[in-house]
């Protein structure tokens, strides 16, 4: 691949250093390159690398040796990135033994390069030097949608190989003051109390305690799925086990569902697809619905089963249009039994997502274009048979295994707005008037999809759960259920010192296995999900709340009281912020209380020192327009409108 020659920016706005790179604010830097990429960036070059050379390094082990062709180009590719909390693209660069090199950088936005371009070099022979690029220079500062940085051959001829390491995008500062505007009289939507759950095991041997009933209703948990992920697809609710075998899991659904009543939750149900038949299907209604009077109203056809890791005995596995025609068969024989349950097919965002069979294509009757991946086919199918599903399910990872950095988790939740857009136009093009009858679900979201590692039990996943919620709400979605409420620590995976936090192992879950639970049992995303309680439960109206800096997650809801309830979640490691909030359109008197859960807890469960539990009291503010200051890693409630 080559590309045309680039107009270079200003050399002013280069800055080139040679001494040893030094930060305040390291921890939130992104790296994209520490002996090895890291942090989700991948290597789409087609100029000729090893990333694991040894020949010439800056620090540490690896550097990336870099054998450039005419106009051919290191690039980095990344999903995409809100630079807003970034300030510079910083590297080291060496021109090998020989040196001579002339490059120039670029960004891409959306995958597309950007024309602001910086020259760097000749570049000296054996000789690190430190290259800081501002954002801006490359027409990249204040984007939603870094998707790439390229380091490109300039002169159109072959180079000698050079040598790149220790490449971050370093973090911009906060500012001295974080606006937060809120408009009371702005209503976005109604608060689902769907949007409050948490999935069920059948692994989970502690579920039908009184412990787990009262961690429950401690969270305020509304939700509850079941039997809990992949293992769906080969589980067999009768006789309580998995495909041919015998053994039993550690609980069953007459186990589960007396939780679930006595929490009050709405439950979620996922049927098994992969190995079941829809006649299994039909009887698990009948036994929860007509025996049980459980009343159990939302049923999932399905995990994940456009996905080649979930069983899947069909002829055509992984196939959305045999999954649609059989969907067709549950949905009739299900609904037979309980005509009042609603039924959930499975999609993923993008028209072009998990294409499993080439010779299946589907038009677009908006655009007119051919796509083959699993939604459009899916959809498309469900038209062409006449049925409809009354939900769709969406599951959302934010990271990779491996490559988790907290930074990063903190920002990715601004995309849940282009997933529910995402999905709402496949359904209104493939589905056409019917459309408006499917709501969007999301029954599963944490931080990485596999192995995880102390991310997931630290401040920051729960930091991430309170701002994902938030901007879920802003959405369509009508539930987030989290996964999940016990899995069990991992010690192996990435426990990198990079990552915040003090636990070292992961666990998807938001408490661990002890009966009885102590403070330390309950991890910070069991406390974050008790915390959002005095958020929303259900009913509540979302308003229009924006935060001016990108290391600040600003929410509102107003009650069926007209307090106003704002959710403000410090992103920072180590700065508290300076907050002015304005609300707008109600008066909300002069004192306000508050609900904190932050560094001072998460420490007081490690130490044993203090209390772990959610922080309260009252605070007086100024009228409807005042100052707060969040103490870094923190999330924290503040309820307006009352003496």
């Amino acid at each position: 691949m080559k590309t045309p020659s680039l107009r270079p920016s200003a050399l002013a706005a280069l800055l080139i250093s040679f001494f040893l790179r030094t930060s305040a604010s390291a921890q939130t830097d992104l790296a994209i390159y520490d002996d090895s990429l890291v942090n989700g960036w991948q290597n789409w070059s087609w100029a000729a690398t090893d990333t694991a050379s040894t020949a010439a390094v800056h620090s540490g082990a690896n550097a990336i040796a870099v054998t450039a062709s005419a106009w051919s180009a290191l690039y980095l590719h990344h999903d995409p990135i809100d630079t807003h909390g970034y300030e510079n693209f910083v590297f080291w660069i060496n021109g090998g033994p020989t040196g001579g090199q002339f490059l120039r950088v670029s960004a891409l936005l959306g995958d597309s390069a950007q024309p602001s371009t910086v020259t760097v070099g000749p570049l000296a022979a054996s000789v690190w030097q430190q290259i800081i690029i501002p954002l801006s220079a490359l027409g990249a500062a204040g984007q939603t949608n870094l998707t790439g940085l390229w380091i490109q051959e300039n002169t159109g001829t072959d180079q000698p190989t050079f040598y790149v390491d220790d490449l971050v995008l370093t973090a911009a500062p906060p500012p001295a003051t974080v606006h937060v505007t809120i408009d009371a009289r702005h209503v976005l939507r109604r608060v689902d109390p769907r949007l409050f759950g948490v999935n069920a095991a059948v692994w989970d041997s502690a579920f039908g305690t009184d412990t787990t009933r009262h961690l429950l209703l401690e969270a305020g948990n509304q939700v509850l799925r079941f039997p809990g992920g992949s293992i769906s697809d080969g589980y067999h609710w009768a006789t309580n086990t998995s495909d041919a075998n015998t053994w039993q899991w550690a609980t069953s659904f007459d186990t589960f569902a007396p939780i679930a009543r006595a929490t009050h939750a709405q439950v979620f149900i996922t049927v098994n697809y992969g190995t079941g038949t829809p006649e299994e299907a039909a009887a698990w209604v009948a036994h929860s619905n007509r025996e049980q009077h459980n009343g159990f109203r939302y049923w999932e056809i399905g995990n994940e089963n456009y996905g080649t890791w979930e069983e899947d005995n069909n002829t055509r596995p992984h196939d959305p249009v045999t999954y649609a025609t059989r969907f067709k068969d549950y949905y009739t024989q299900m609904k037979a039994v309980d005509p009042r349950i609603r039924i959930g097919a499975v999609v993923t965002t993008g028209e072009d997502s998990d294409a499993n069979y080439a010779d299946e294509s589907v038009t677009n009757p908006r655009t007119g274009a051919a796509h083959s991946g699993w939604t459009p086919v899916l959809l498309a199918t469900f038209k062409s048979l006449g049925i409809t599903p009354d939900f769709v399910i969406y599951h959302r990872y934010a990271q990779a295994p491996f490559g988790e950095n907290d930074s990063y988790l903190l920002t990715s939740s601004a995309s849940w707005a282009d997933d529910a857009a995402n999905l709402r136009q496949m359904l209104n093009d493939y589905l056409g008037a019917a459309a408006a009858h499917v709501e969007l679900t999301c029954t599963e979201n944490n931080s990485v999809y596999s192995n995880p590692g102390k991310q997931t039990t630290s401040l920051v996943n729960g930091l991430f759960l309170a701002d994902s919620t938030g901007q879920l709400l802003k959405t369509e979605f009508n539930s987030l259920v989290w996964w999940d409420l016990r899995n069990g620590q991992e010690s192996g995976n990435n426990n990198s010192p990079a990552l915040y936090g003090w636990r070292p192992y992961g666990d998807y879950g938001i408490v661990d296995s002890a009966d009885p639970a102590t403070a330390a049992d309950r991890y910070p995303t069991f406390y974050v999900k008790k915390l959002l309680q005095h958020y929303a439960r259900g009913g509540e109206r979302v308003l229009d709340a924006v935060s001016d800096y990108i290391g600040l997650g600003a929410y509102a809801v107003r009650s069926g009281d007209d307090s106003v309830h704002v959710l403000l979640i410090n992103k920072h490691p180590t700065a508290a912020l300076n907050v002015a909030v304005s609300v707008s359109g109600l008066p909300v008197g002069h004192v306000a209380r508050f609900y904190r859960y932050s560094i001072p807890q998460d420490e007081a469960a490690r130490t044993g020192t203090g209390s772990a539990d959610i922080e309260q009291g009252r605070v007086r503010i100024a009228g409807s327009n005042f100052t707060y200051a969040p103490g870094p890693y923190s999330a924290t409630i503040l309820q307006l409108g009352g003496d």
